[in-house]
C-alpha cells in the first residue's frame, strides 16, 4: 500500500503506468464473491442486508428512470429544485447493480443500465445556488460507483457515453469547487468539510471510472495535503490520545455544527478510504489511522457518551466553545465500512464504532424522504464483510 505508516508520497499514488483495478471503487470482485457466499450460507447481518435490498423499491427490475437535462439544487429564485430525481435514480442504479452482481439475474443489470443510459443521454448541467456543488459531489460519486459495477456487464454498450458525461458534467464541477470553492479561492474555509469530501469522493470515483490517473491523483493529493476543510488533516483536526479510547479519538471539523453533518463527514471519509484501498492506496492508515479515531469520536458522542472538546474557530472568526448537541444520536448506514477495515482487516479495536454498527443493525440504503437519506449508498453489512467471513471460518 502506498500510504503505509501514514506517510504520503505523491509519486506513489496510482502511478501512471499501473492499471486501475476494475471493479475497484467501493467493492471489488472479491467483495462480491464474499457477499454471495455469506448470503448463500445465510450469515447475518450480510444475509439480512441482502433481504432488505430485495425488498427495496429502488432495486426493482421495473424501476423507471427520470432523467432531465438540467438538475437544480438550492432552490434559486429562478428555477425549481428537481435534484430528488437524480439522487433517487443514483440510489436505484447502485442497488440494481449490486442486486445483479449478487444474484446474476440480468433483469436487474438491464434496469441499472437503463437508468445510467437515460442520464448520460440527457444530463448536460447541474445548476442552482452554491448547493449545486453538493449535488456534483454526492451524486457524482454515487453514479460512478453504480457504473463501475455495471462496466463488468457485457450487455452495457453505452459505457463510453456515460464516461463522457461524468467528466463533462461532474468532474468539471468537482475540480472547480476544489480549486475555487465557488470563487472563495483554494482554501475555501467558509465551506464545511462535507463539501470538499463529497467532491473529492466524486473526483476519485470518476478518475477510476474513466481510467484517468491525473484526476485520481488530483483528488488523492488534496485528500492528504489540500488547503480546504475536507483535506484529512483539516477534517479530523484535533487528535486525543489512546487514553480516550482504544485507538484514540479525533474531533471532526463539523463537531461544533451538528451531528447530522458530523456523521456525513465520517460516511464520506469512509468512501474515500475504501475506494483508495481498492486501488492499493492506504488512506485508512494515513496519520496513524486518523479516520479510525474520527469514527470513534463521532460514534462515541452519538451513543450519548462524553467526548473531549477543543474550541474551534470558524472561517468567520466565531469560536465554537462546545460540541453541538444538535441532531445528537444521528446515524447513517455507514459504520460497517469503518469497522470492517479497521477491525476485520487491520485487527484494531473500535468499540464505539462497533456499538453504533450493532445499534443500527443490517444496513440498507435510501433512508427517508429527504436528500440526507440518500447521501450514502448503504448496504455495508452485505458488501463490507471480511470480518464476517473470518468469524465464520473460526467457528
Amino acid at each position: 500500500m502506498a500510504l503505509l505508516a501514514g506517510l504520503f508520497c505523491v509519486g506513489d499514488v496510482r502511478a501512471e503506468g499501473k492499471s486501475f483495478v476494475h471493479p475497484g471503487m467501493l467493492s471489488t470482485e472479491e467483495d462480491f464473491s464474499r457477499a454471495r457466499r455469506l448470503v448463500a450460507a445465510n450469515v447475518s447481518p450480510a444475509a439480512d442486508s441482502w433481504r432488505l435490498l430485495e425488498k427495496s423499491q429502488y432495486a426493482a427490475a421495473t424501476y423507471t428512470p427520470n432523467a432531465v437535462q438540467k438538475v437544480v439544487r438550492g432552490n434559486p429564485s429562478w428555477a425549481k429544485d428537481n435534484y430528488g430525481l437524480l439522487y433517487r435514480d443514483a440510489a436505484a442504479a447502485y442497488q440494481l447493480a449490486v442486486r445483479w452482481k449478487i444474484s446474476g439475474n440480468v433483469d436487474y443489470a438491464n434496469a441499472a443500465i437503463k437508468i445510467l443510459d437515460d442520464w448520460s443521454g440527457h444530463l448536460t448541467d447541474v445548476i442552482g445556488t452554491s448547493d449545486r456543488y453538493l449535488a456534483s459531489g454526492l451524486y457524482g460519486y454515487e453514479l460512478a460507483n453504480a457504473a463501475e459495477i455495471m462496466r463488468t456487464y457485457p450487455g452495457w454498450k453505452n459505457l463510453p457515453q456515460f464516461q463522457t458525461m461524468m467528466v463533462k458534467v461532474f468532474y468539471q464541477m468537482n475540480h472547480d469547487f476544489i480549486t475555487n470553492h465557488n470563487t472563495l479561492g483554494a482554501a475555501g474555509l467558509h465551506y464545511w468539510a462535507n463539501w470538499d469530501l463529497a467532491n473529492l469522493a466524486s473526483m476519485m470515483a470518476i478518475g477510476v471510472l474513466v481510467d484517468r490517473h491525473d484526476i485520481y491523483k488530483e483528488a488523492m493529493t488534496y485528500v492528504v495535503q489540500g488547503s480546504g476543510n475536507g483535506a484529512f488533516p483539516n477534517a479530523m483536526w484535533k487528535v486525543y490520545p489512546g487514553t480516550y479510547g482504544a485507538v484514540g479519538l479525533a474531533q471532526v471539523q463539523e463537531s461544533g455544527r451538528d451531528q447530522g453533518h458530523s456523521t456525513l463527514d465520517i460516511a464520506l471519509i469512509g468512501v474515500i478510504c475504501q475506494m483508495a484501498w481498492n486501488q492499493h492506496d492506504d488512506v485508512f492508515g494515513f496519520d496513524n489511522n486518523l479516520a479510525a479515531k474520527a469514527s470513534e469520536y463521532v460514534a462515541k458522542y452519538n451513543l450519548w457518551n462524553n467526548v473531549p472538546w477543543t474550541n474551534y474557530t470558524t472561517a468567520d472568526g466565531s469560536v465554537q466553545t462546545e460540541i453541538s448537541p444538535a441532531s445528537r444520536g444521528s446515524t447513517r448506514p455507514m459504520w460497517t465500512l469503518m469497522y470492517n477495515h479497521y477491525v476485520g482487516i487491520r485487527g484494531l479495536s473500535l468499540p464505539y464504532t462497533k456499538k453504533m454498527m450493532d445499534k443500527f443493525g443490517p444496513e440498507a440504503g435510501a433512508y427517508g424522504a429527504n436528500s440526507g437519506g440518500f447521501d450514502q449508498l448503504g448496504y455495508g453489512s452485505l458488501l463490507f464483510s471480511n470480518y464476517l467471513e473470518t468469524a465464520v471460518r473460526k467457528q
